[in-house]
């Protein structure tokens, strides 16, 4: 089947057409402030070069960052509410603590605890509430939340009661939007109740963003299914997106990770993706990145829902250096670098200048000149890339490196004392793994067992 993959960055959106395994064609051009016009850009672009080559396209599949950013600059959040089912039990930490101030203040965070919920032993606290839980509804709708956060005591255990008050809620009051904790996180009641509502807050976005390229798809005269890939580097249908956008927060490094072990047919390797302002690191598993195996943080909010497990540094082709405190990055010009690095034309001394220096690429048509430290700038570059590998091995066993991004071209062939690889088409390795993303599917309980029952008798009753 011929696919569309498209990732959409910080500063650059790739896109590429794939033929089965077969790169058809593709194309990098800058994201755009409005994010979408950046994409048909590059969809644009990829087409004209795949004229004639492929027809009748089957899917298009899309990494985007806008999710997360929204989060992380405290923009286009709905104001949204938590109902905690949990009275008499689980009341001494309340919703929202230890949130940053002024995420709470963007989300107008208001809550309310009603009883209800679970022991351990899946045994009820209490019973719910049907005209209490209707109250505090109405209660947070007079306060101007349009989001509701609906989490209960070890709900991952028993899930009928917040099922329960979904239906009630849904049913009294039809326009009401409601995430379901036990739709996102996993055990641990703060964790799962915090992913809840930062899926409530991104629904209304995730709403516009999914229109947005359903749009595109339509202008682009592109009659296929619309997919989403998620935090897993599986895929999520557009309807799915709308619901639990959440799930696909950490699409790019996912991204960049399926696409580097593909092209590359390393299946059990580091990753090191370096684009123009970021370096992220992880390890693919069987061809799969390697999962967090602890609670993560997103924008400073502690959550439980599947990510892959990566360390991101500030350190991409447009780092700025500091030659004075022999530096790289933390900052960077971004996608400003085709103005303002030397190379170009520019006054900004970047990475990308002192690695077309030290002849490690060629960019530009500006030589930057003579650079008496070049030796201790490029070597501060290497520690750094460097530090972030030594971090994300898991092991002192020989591992590949495989350098993907626009940003590759920065790094030595050895870091850390391991070989750095860079497979064809390493700068489109984004979206290349969006486009070969496969279909997945979760179903996480927990089992209380019988007398007698076996570990393989649990599992069994799972699937």
């Amino acid at each position: 089947m011929i696919r569309i993959g498209v990732d959409v960055g910080g500063t650059n959106t790739d896109a590429v057409i794939m033929d089965g395994s077969d790169f058809v064609a593709g194309s990098k051009r800058l994201t755009t402030p409005d994010i979408i016009s950046g994409v048909r850009n590059a969809l644009a672009a990829t087409m004209e070069e795949a004229s004639g080559k492929v027809s009748d396209i089957g899917a298009l599949m899309v990494g985007t960052t806008h999710f997360v950013n929204a989060l992380v600059r405290r923009r286009d959040l709905a104001p949204t509410g938590v109902i905690r089912i949990c009275l008499p039990s689980g009341s001494s930490i309340p919703p929202f603590s230890d949130w940053p101030s002024d995420l709470i203040d963007g989300l107008d965070g208001h809550y309310r605890l009603i009883h209800g919920g679970y022991e351990m032993d899946g045994r009820e606290i209490a019973a719910l509430n049907k005209d209490e839980l209707l109250q505090a509804v109405t209660d947070l709708r007079a306060e101007g939340i349009t989001e509701i956060a609906l989490s209960s005591v070890f709900s991952t255990v028993r899930s009928d009661m917040e099922e329960q008050a979904f239906e009630i809620i849904t049913e009294a009051f039809p326009d009401q939007s409601v995430t379901k904790s036990t739709d996102i996180g996993r055990l641990g009641l703060l964790e799962r109740e915090n992913a809840a509502i930062i899926n409530g807050a991104l629904r209304p976005l995730a709403a516009e963003v999914v229109e947005s390229f359903l749009a595109l798809a339509k202008e682009l005269d592109l009659q296929c299914p619309l997919y989403f890939t998620k935090n897993d580097g599986t895929l999520i249908s557009a309807d799915q997106v709308s619901r639990l956008p959440v799930l696909t927060f950490a699409c790019g490094p996912t991204n960049s990770m399926r696409g580097a072990a593909f092209l590359s047919g390393i299946k059990n390797g580091l990753v090191a993706d370096v684009g123009g302002t970021t370096m992220d690191v992880g390890e693919v598993q069987n061809g799969f990145p390697r999962p967090a195996g602890t609670a993560v943080s997103v924008a400073d909010v502690q959550t439980n829902f599947s990510m892959p497990d990566v360390i991101s540094i500030g350190l991409g082709g447009g780092s700025i250096i500091d030659r004075e405190a022999v530096t790289v990055g933390p900052d960077s010009v971004g996608h400003r670098l085709l103005e303002e690095g030397v190379v170009f034309g520019g006054s900004v001394l970047t990475a990308s200048d002192i690695a077309v220096a030290a002849g490690r690429t060629e960019m530009g048509d500006h030589p930057p000149g003579d650079l008496p430290d070049l030796a201790g700038l490029i070597g501060a570059l290497d520690q750094k890339a460097g530090d972030a590998i030594a971090r994300s091995r898991t092991s002192g066993e020989a591992m590949t490196v495989i350098a993907v991004g626009g940003g590759a071209v920065l790094l030595p062939d050895k870091l850390d004392g391991l070989e750095v690889v860079r497979p064809p088409h390493y700068d489109l390795a984004n979206a290349i793994g969006a486009a070969i993303a496969q279909v997945s599917g979760e179903d996480s309980r927990v089992i209380a067992l019988a007398e007698g029952m076996t570990r393989e008798e649990a599992i069994q009753s799972v699937v």
